[in-house]
């Protein structure tokens, strides 16, 4: 549903321009999409899962994480406590990385670009052991210290290797932010300079890698649609009152179903920040903070997580390759999942098992 949505924003640019993406960008992710659909590694789904049904919330296909937690964690964590009921939903998240990785296309060094922060840190250390079991050698770089460039005009790291092939745990908004600072919505002139190295007198920045034509970035460019909260009331649209998926509009329309309440959420939201929660009379119940108060946003039907032992509970489920990976769970106090969330080791069990119990 997320692709068929996906497919539908990128044919019809009336839809293309609630995703605030500068226009510039456009054709390169029209291309991306037509050449690069089925290249994708990884990306998770968050899900509210109870006795009132299945509902997503959205779809973080560009830089997902708790891979690590889901594929490593959480099964030892059990093991530790010598709980053997059901299986670990994360047992086979590995070896559909390692897999997915041997699939990619990949044919040189492999440069994985991660944040300073420590979960990234972990985060970027678990993909390399995967994409190295895959037969890939490929290098960490932490920021963008040690970049350069070389006489060609390629992008190089600190020992010189071009930079071609790159995974990274930034947000491909984080690279826009850059973009948009310095690039009129119609001028192309920064983009072309990124492309052809020239006017780079500085060392080269996260954007300089990322929208570089001779540098192929997984996820793909095109999952910034998928990603951005703006896909929702377009999926919405495209399949309404499916059970699996929440009413969401780009305002509070007249005839928005308002009783059980509404999140109002940020488009290029992450990590939970700027959400916030009103109640069936319009007033605000929760908020969370962040950088991202500016942004145009989107509204989407409350359905609460299932509240169990004092915490909420939401499901995230791993695609891999294409197809299902794994699962978590992530756990709060608060309405809201945020990037403080804890994660509890997840089992599966037989319904059988289950109705015993």
């Amino acid at each position: 549903m997320f692709m068929h949505a996906t497919q539908a924003v990128l044919h019809d640019d009336s839809l293309l321009v609630h995703f605030n993406i500068p226009s510039v960008l456009w054709p390169r992710l029209k291309v991306s999409w037509d050449r690069r659909r089925s290249q994708m590694i990884t990306g998770r789904f968050d899900f509210s899962v109870s006795e009132r049904g299945v509902k997503v919330y959205e779809y973080n296909a560009d830089s997902a994480s708790c891979r690590m937690e889901t594929g490593k964690v959480q099964g030892r964590w059990a093991e530790h406590f010598g709980c053997d009921d059901g299986v670990c939903p994360g047992d086979g998240l590995f070896d559909g990385l390692i897999e997915a990785w041997q699939e990619s296309g990949v044919d040189d060094v492999l440069h994985i670009m991660h944040d300073r922060d420590m979960e990234e840190t972990y985060h970027a250390r678990y993909m390399k052991s995967a994409i190295e079991a895959a037969g890939i050698p490929c290098k960490m770089i932490k920021g963008v210290a040690g970049l350069g460039w070389n006489a060609q005009g390629q992008v190089v790291d600190a020992d010189g290797q071009p930079i071609r092939w790159v995974w990274k745990t930034w947000a491909w908004e984080t690279a826009l932010d850059q973009l948009r600072a310095e690039c009129d919505e119609d001028d192309a002139r920064r983009l072309a300079e990124i492309n052809s190295g020239e006017g780079s007198p500085q060392p080269p920045r996260l954007v300089d890698v990322l929208l570089r034509r001779d540098v192929v970035v997984f996820e793909p460019l095109w999952t910034l649609i998928p990603s951005n909260k703006a896909i929702l009331p377009i999926l919405w649209s495209m399949f309404p009152k499916h059970p699996y998926s929440l009413d969401a509009r780009f305002a509070l329309d007249a005839d928005f179903p308002v009783e059980a309440g509404y999140v109002v959420k940020p488009i290029a939201g992450r990590c939970g920040s700027n959400i916030s929660i009103f109640d069936g009379q319009d007033a605000l119940e929760t908020e969370t903070e962040g950088r991202l108060d500016r942004q145009a946003q989107v509204y989407q039907a409350f359905f609460g997580l299932p509240h169990l032992g004092g915490l909420n509970v939401q499901v995230c489920t791993f695609s891999v390759g294409g197809v299902y990976g794994g699962a978590c769970v992530r756990i709060d106090p608060s309405l809201v999942i945020t990037t403080d969330s804890d994660l509890l080791p997840l089992r599966v069990v037989e319904d059988a098992y289950l109705l015993r119990a």
